[in-house]
């Protein structure tokens, strides 16, 4: 779900909106001007619009403590964001940046300059170096240390920036079509007469700024769908991360007799695939000595800190990648150790093959959880679904289409494990 947020009531998406329901992307409004309540976390996101509005970013109004939350937690979780106006103020803020006060009301077309990192950059890449857009704004801002400035004008340099690798911020009003236009100067009349001709001169306006305005809205949809799984992961796992290990203290043996069975010797090569806050690091550290190689890798930045905060780094190497598609060389490792990330992944059958890809021939793969699927789908007041990939049904035949030969499989009342090797294709020697 898309989160959008307006201030004002003539203040909406407009061609942004246009972007996101052409991209089949769903959407959900929060209309702060009619009262509506700013969502408590970021979990269901897969991305966040702020729009604009008349209030200043720097100045207390109903909602804004809520709004800078939802920013907050949305850049921990490495949602992709878009603020516009008054948005990209308050995202300018949320990310440790400052609003304030500008030099005068700027109203009307003018142009804006593209930096040289806007070239390189995932939404403006293709944006020439001076761009005719619409401006309605009296506020400005200083970006947060590590921000990346896209555009700026002489009067206001802070016109558009990037902050990480997932939220921008536009003073300027891209999003806008004729209608937007009118909207604001209905709106806004005393700023709209400031500014002669800004309605009529519109459709010739846009004539011209309307193919890089689409083609900015539908990268950003675009960059929102390509990322849409793994960021509700991130999402979902981002807010637990600080309490995790309290909620699971008890765990601890349950890993260390999981890892038991997976038969690892001193010297192996191991991953520990979605280790969260790294609970099976140590266990795979005993098992293959000083002389071994662990991994623990993981999607989620939180969860890594959360590792580091418990000393596991001492046992194993932290890595922040995509489980889908591994920064690991083909045949790397002699045993993957998996809890509960098989359900997390978009495509399990993909996972499955990048997993056979990274494991040396006679690689253990051990797919593991501390509840059986029942205890999980009772404790979620939920049944059995028959669709699980886990299910033994699903999972043998997945397996073994991915090039792994299942050997033992127990669903038991208190725990879940799967032990299955990599089987060697034809030219391929196994490990010794």
């Amino acid at each position: 779900m898309i989160q959008i947020v307006e201030h004002a009531p003539k203040e909406g998406p407009y061609a942004l909106g246009a972007a996101l329901e052409a991209a089949g992307l769903p959407t959900r409004v929060c209309r702060t001007w009619a009262g509506d309540r700013m969502p408590d976390t970021a979990d269901d996101l897969v991305g966040l619009v702020v729009m604009g509005g008349a209030m200043a970013a720097y100045e207390d109004f109903p909602g804004r403590s809520a709004e800078l939350a939802l920013l907050r937690a949305a850049l921990d979780a490495d949602i992709p964001v878009l603020g516009v106006c008054l948005g990209a103020q308050l995202l300018a803020v949320a990310a440790g940046g400052a609003a304030r006060p500008g030099n005068g009301a700027q109203i009307g077309w003018a142009d804006v300059r593209m930096t040289e990192a806007a070239h390189a950059d995932a939404l403006f890449t293709t944006v020439p170096e001076r761009l005719r857009v619409l401006h309605w704004h009296g506020d400005t801002m200083d970006l947060p240390a590590g921000a990346t400035l896209l555009a700026s004008c002489d009067r206001y340099p802070v016109q558009a920036f990037r902050i990480g690798g997932s939220a921008w911020g536009m003073q300027f009003h891209l999003e806008a079509d004729e209608s937007a236009v009118g909207a604001f100067a209905d709106a806004f009349p005393e700023e709209a007469a400031t500014a002669p001709g800004v309605v009529e001169s519109a459709p010739a306006e846009l004539a011209v700024l309307a193919r890089h305005r689409d083609g900015v809205f539908k990268r950003f949809a675009a960059f929102v769908a390509a990322r849409a799984q793994q960021t509700a992961t991130r999402a979902f796992f981002t807010r637990r991360a600080a309490t995790w290990e309290e909620r699971f203290t008890g765990d601890g043996p349950r890993y260390a007799a999981a890892v038991d069975r997976m038969e690892l010797r001193p010297g192996h090569r191991v991953l520990d695939l979605g280790c969260g806050t790294g609970r099976a690091l140590p266990a795979l550290r005993a098992q293959v000595g000083d002389t071994g190689l662990v991994l623990g890798i993981d999607l989620t930045p939180a969860m890594l800190t959360a590792a580091l905060r418990e000393g596991r780094d001492k046992d194993g190497h932290l890595l922040l990648a995509d489980a889908c598609r591994l920064p690991l060389p083909t045949a790397t490792l002699d045993a993957i150790f998996s809890a509960g990330l098989v359900n997390h992944v978009p495509d399990p059958a993909t996972a499955l093959r990048e997993w056979a890809r990274v494991t040396a021939p006679d690689g253990t793969l051990l797919l593991f959880h501390p509840s059986g699927r029942a205890e999980r789908a009772a404790r979620h007041g939920r049944p059995l679904d028959p669709d699980d990939p886990l299910a033994e049904t699903n999972l043998r035949p997945a397996l073994r289409t991915a090039g792994w030969d299942l050997s033992c499989y127990e669903d038991a009342p208190h725990h879940f494990l799967a032990r299955a090797s990599r089987v060697a294709s034809r030219g391929e020697a196994s490990r010794p």
